[in-house]
């Protein structure tokens, strides 16, 4: 999902000309972003995602998983599904990108309403819009690594799940 002033598939912002840097891979990274798990193409996991990708960015992954969801594309696809199941909405408004190297940075904020079990709670029906922050490394154009800082108590806050 793009809006206006954020980023747009190609390398610019709307407004204020091109992103620093252009790179395959900061398409790459937003297409993952905004498709894969904004949209829940799970078809996209075995094109963007390398074989070994390690996600360090899951604290939390699918029931059962705990803190070591696996790696590759089908460890992707189903963190993906475990997410869209509790948030079918969900979206991701990218508003910073950059890449440099083999990295890929992206700031966005990620947005949602509950509509399904999420980490052992019922659905509360509640929406929630927090910001994030990834680092993706690319290695043969797919991604091989990804890490994450998330605002995952002021998700939760919102939502209603927490003091």
């Amino acid at each position: 999902m793009t809006r206006a002033g954020l980023y747009k598939p190609g390398g610019s912002r709307s407004g204020s000309g091109p992103v620093s840097t252009t790179t395959a891979g900061v398409d790459l990274c937003v297409r993952a972003q905004t498709e894969l798990f904004g949209s829940g193409r799970l078809e996209l996991a075995d094109e963007l995602i390398a074989p070994g990708c390690v996600d360090y960015g899951l604290q939390t992954g699918p029931p059962g998983a705990g803190r070591d969801p696996g790696t590759g594309p089908e460890a992707i696809k189903g963190v993906v599904r475990w997410l869209r199941g509790a948030f079918p909405d969900l979206a991701y408004d990218i508003e910073d990108v950059f890449g440099v190297g083999d990295r890929v940075a992206l700031r966005c904020t990620t947005r949602g309403t509950h509509t399904g079990e999420f980490l052992g709670h019922a659905p509360t029906g509640r929406s929630f819009a927090v910001q994030q922050i990834h680092i993706f490394r690319i290695e043969d154009g797919r991604i091989a690594e990804h890490w994450a800082c998330r605002d995952d108590v002021g998700m939760l806050r919102q939502l209603g799940l927490t003091g």
